[in-house]
């Protein structure tokens, strides 16, 4: 990815952290929408996991599984086996490091006996209160030189959130 940087933020109060990355995400998708460059191009929490099924691999967060098990296409006995380890680490969320997380989805692809949940936080040494973010900076610098006045304050405010944390 030419003219991207990656870089690993930390933060205090994770809620927050969300809010201003949906915030700067809404903001440059705009943008993009408007002069065809988005500078966002991921971002990684500690805690997302993927999980591969019929239709491909869908990310969600550790707590989130009880929201995510109906989009799942897997067969019965596959789902009984995810809520049960998921479950398992949601119980001891207050606590939860990625090292455990990393050796719980060890565990449930061998229960599986496939490889079908991912775990990408742990390999980019990411700890709780961290996230992993992409930003293309070849495309905020030409969006600096072709956003109309118009959309000025859309771009100072979508850097103003990034700069919060990079």
């Amino acid at each position: 990815m030419a003219g991207t940087v990656s870089k690993v933020v930390r933060f205090t109060n994770e809620e927050e952290f969300l809010e201003d990355m949906e915030e700067a995400m809404e903001r440059f998708t705009y943008l993009a929408s408007r002069y065809g460059v988005n500078v966002i191009e991921g971002v990684l929490l500690w805690d997302y996991v993927g999980i591969r099924d019929e239709e491909g691999v869908k990310i969600f967060r550790v707590g989130e599984f009880p929201y995510v098990e109906g989009t799942l296409k897997v067969d019965l006995e596959t789902l009984r086996t995810l809520e049960r380890y998921f479950d398992e680490m949601e119980s001891k969320w207050d606590d939860l490091t990625t090292d455990e997380i990393n050796y719980f989805i060890e565990m449930l692809n061998e229960a599986l006996g496939e490889e079908m949940v991912y775990y990408e936080a742990y390999d980019l040494g990411l700890d709780r209160n961290e996230a992993y973010i992409i930003l293309n900076i070849k495309g905020l610098y030409y969006l600096e030189h072709v956003v109309d006045a118009e959309d000025r304050h859309v771009l100072e405010e979508a850097v103003s959130l990034l700069m919060k944390y990079v």
